[in-house]
């Protein structure tokens, strides 16, 4: 079930993520609190959407909120919001998540038997099947998609960074992000008016 984002730069308060982050960094639990409250719901959001499993985004969110704790002296903001250092954070730990999960299925279709069907756990939550359908169609599309311009994409359209945080948050210059947001835009296009 997607929440509604509250946006990168939405200051509670009047202060800024650079000042909360000070603070947080000091120890101040709740200013770290203050961070998670602006922009949880967009990291749940960014990692649904790479997901299309409402579980798997709010462990995963619990988790980049836990990394950005523990390593919160080593934050580098963009401007002023902690946001594109977040989804960074996110879309390693999906990347590690998913490499594991290979390693393990991978080990199990080897330990078991191939005449053993091995159960679908897909109807754990039959009150979300519908959000996940709706976001199959455009996952597959995605999916698709050359994995550095999947991350734009996901990054700036569905995550609301502008281009240069997206860049910081990916690490290459803000007109490597304005090209494979176009390309992938076109692909995108034609991929679902298909």
């Amino acid at each position: 079930m997607e929440l509604n984002d509250a946006g990168p730069t939405a200051p509670m308060g009047g202060i800024s993520d650079r000042e909360l982050w000070a603070r947080a960094v000091d120890g101040d639990r709740e200013a770290f609190g203050r961070i998670f409250d602006r922009h949880a719901k967009t990291v749940y959001n960014h990692l649904f959407r790479r997901t299309a499993d409402w579980s798997e985004a709010e462990d995963l969110t619990a988790t980049v909120f836990l990394h950005a704790w523990r390593r919160r002296s080593e934050t580098v903001l963009d401007r002023e919001s902690a946001l594109p250092w977040l989804l960074g954070i996110a879309d390693r730990l999906l990347s590690n998540t998913r490499r594991r999960l290979r390693r393990a299925e991978a080990l199990l279709h080897r330990l078991v038997s191939h005449d053993e069907p091995v159960g679908d756990h897909a109807d754990r939550v039959a009150g979300l099947v519908d959000d996940a359908r709706r976001m199959s169609q455009i996952h597959r599309a995605l999916a698709r998609l050359p994995r550095h311009e999947r991350e734009v994409v996901e990054l700036c359209m569905w995550s609301g960074l502008d281009q240069q945080a997206a860049a910081a948050a990916l690490g290459v210059a803000v007109g490597t992000v304005k090209s494979r947001l176009h390309r992938a835009r076109r692909r995108l296009g034609a991929d679902l008016a298909g």
